[in-house]
């Protein structure tokens, strides 16, 4: 048969492991294969033509098989030493996992961390394989059982299909929500680090090259995180299961009610901060990444603080951008409107610096349909009347050089939840907001599911240069995530994601995103209210209706 591997045809005989393809010397450079657009862990079978290519760890499908294998490989080594431990993974700072390993009647030790890095090297240096077999669900959950998984147990409750994938690796058998490399020797870079009270693991990423990160302890942002895996505890929907419980229980109008608040009491708790501070504050920046909800957040904020007789001026970033000809270009040629030089930098803190004196300006405005700046609204600032701006550019301190820091209140948005299949197993926060933008994108932006999916990885690039280097620089972070948002997001997400074709370049993403929305259960979006953050990607938010007779 005919397999064109990375751009060169070879003739072999089949049946053939695509490892088996590789060259000695590469056998352990590659993680995963793209074979006819589908993504093949590296002892896939090939049994007709195809074509392959290899993939490395400057991919971000590559790096997440590493993952996911890397933390099996911790799960089964802390299992071997503590028989009774439960151990769970959630994303965390610096880009890496935060694992806590809990049932040792003691709390866990540097001493414990260095037993487990000595028995992982040493499952690392056998080079033990790792090979995947299909049991039925009920083996599955016997199996379950028996290690003592019950999280794994509860959630297989809710699959569709009648067998399950596992991994077996010598005598240990586990299942990570995800493909697998083919030994244990294929894991050669990693950095466990001691972090109370557990720790942190560092692994390859794409946007680095395929490098660990160097590590950035983020306190704003580990506090945020730690909130969040509390908020979860407190109201008992941190796993899937757990919030399907709720829908069953005929909870889930309660449950939303619960997660609103939330958002009422954090918007009232910046109310009272900003009130407290106004003589001082000239300047609201809210900066977040995408779909973190920044508009309906703008919205409600500037209420709250009208409800405290304060009338922020709200100032759009955007309408200072000098337009596709002036922006700088990224490294395909093309203009690269998310740089701040995109931005007329000078006119703007010109402008803030010159309303903050009491002048009277003239804002400009950015018409995007003819790619033109034109004249906009004539404004002055009345007494403690402070200007808000959004933007992904907001807190960066290059924007508004002349506003001295004590006069900027920073506000960082984004979903920072913790949110898991299993314990094993924690959901993205970047794919929330994956879901979240191409479920908005679909509704309001007439793009179809794919468009959305081929933009991500520039929205992504644009995100670790611009949002996270400033983060830790805000002053409130305000954690958008509503806790039963899947629930009610899957209606909307799953028809998108099916309609691609498996010989889509997308369809990698959309099968992974399918593969854990299926779980949840639905929740009618006629509950969820009109002012809800949640509105922005849904529709039939009281921020953008017409209808106001």
């Amino acid at each position: 048969m005919i397999v064109t591997v990375n751009g060169t045809k070879k003739e072999v005989n089949g049946p053939i492991k695509l490892q088996d393809l590789l060259v000695a010397n590469e056998k352990k450079k590659y993680q995963a294969a793209k074979v006819n657009n589908r993504i093949r862990e590296l002892g896939y079978i090939l049994n007709n033509d195809a074509e392959v290519e290899f993939l490395d760890l400057t991919d971000s499908d590559a790096c997440r098989i590493y993952q996911s294998t890397l933390r099996y490989l911790i799960v089964m080594t802390a299992k071997e030493l503590y028989p009774n431990c439960r151990i769970i993974f959630n994303y965390s700072i610096s880009r890496s996992i935060f694992a806590t390993i809990t049932n040792l009647n003691r709390p866990f030790t540097k001493k414990d961390l260095g037993a487990i890095e000595e028995r992982l090297k040493a499952i690392i240096e056998a080079d033990m394989p790792i090979i995947r077999k299909t049991i039925t669900k009920d083996e599955a959950l016997a199996l379950y059982e028996k290690q003592g998984y019950i999280d794994k147990v509860k959630i297989l409750k809710y699959r569709p299909e009648e067998t399950v994938h596992i991994y077996e690796c010598g005598d240990y058998k586990n299942y990570m929500f995800g493909y697998m490399l083919p030994s244990t020797g294929y894991i050669n870079e990693y950095i466990l680090r001691l972090y109370t009270p557990g720790f942190l693991i560092q692994y390859p990423r794409a946007e680095t090259g395929g490098k660990i990160p160097k590590f950035e302890d983020a306190p704003v942002f580990t506090n945020a995180l730690r909130e969040a895996n509390n908020w979860g505890n407190i109201i008992e929907a941190s796993y899937i299961s757990q919030m399907n419980n709720l829908v069953e229980s005929k909870e889930a109008l309660e449950f939303i009610n619960v997660c609103e608040t939330k958002h009422n009491n954090m918007l009232a708790e910046l109310g009272e901060n900003i009130k407290k501070a106004i003589d001082d504050i000239k300047l609201i920046a809210v900066a977040g990444p995408s779909s973190s909800g920044k508009t309906t957040f703008t919205n409600r904020l500037r209420i709250e603080l009208m409800s405290r007789g304060i009338k922020p001026l709200m100032i759009s970033i955007d309408d200072y951008y000098l337009g596709m000809d002036k922006a700088p270009k990224d490294e395909h040629g093309k203009p690269d409107l998310e740089h701040i030089d995109a931005l007329d930098r000078e006119l703007f803190n010109e402008h803030m610096y010159r309303l903050i004196q009491g002048e009277e300006v003239t804002l400009p405005h950015f018409n995007f349909e003819t790619s033109s700046r034109e004249v906009g609204k004539t404004v002055k600032l009345g007494k403690n009347q402070p200007i808000m701006i959004e933007g992904i550019h907001a807190l960066n301190d290059e924007l508004t050089p002349s506003i001295p820091s004590h006069q900027k209140y920073r506000i960082y948005i984004a979903p920072q939840a913790q949110l898991h299949i299993d314990d094993q197993n924690p959901i993205s926060i970047s794919d929330i907001r994956l879901i979240r933008r191409m479920v908005r994108d679909h509704n309001y932006r007439n793009y179809d599911c794919e468009k959305t999916l081929a933009i991500w990885p520039s929205v992504r690039r644009g995100e670790f240069r611009w949002i996270y280097p400033h983060q830790e620089k805000a002053d409130y972070v305000f954690n958008s995530e509503l806790t039963y948002e899947l629930c009610v997001m899957k209606k909307y997400a799953l028809p998108l994601l099916e309609k691609i074709d498996s010989a889509s370049p997308h369809y990698i993403t959309a099968n992974r995103l399918i593969k854990f929305l299926k779980y949840f259960k639905d929740i009618k979006d006629r509950w969820v209210p009109c002012n809800s953050l949640l509105r922005e990607f849904i529709g039939d938010s009281i921020f953008y209706t017409d209808d106001l007779d």
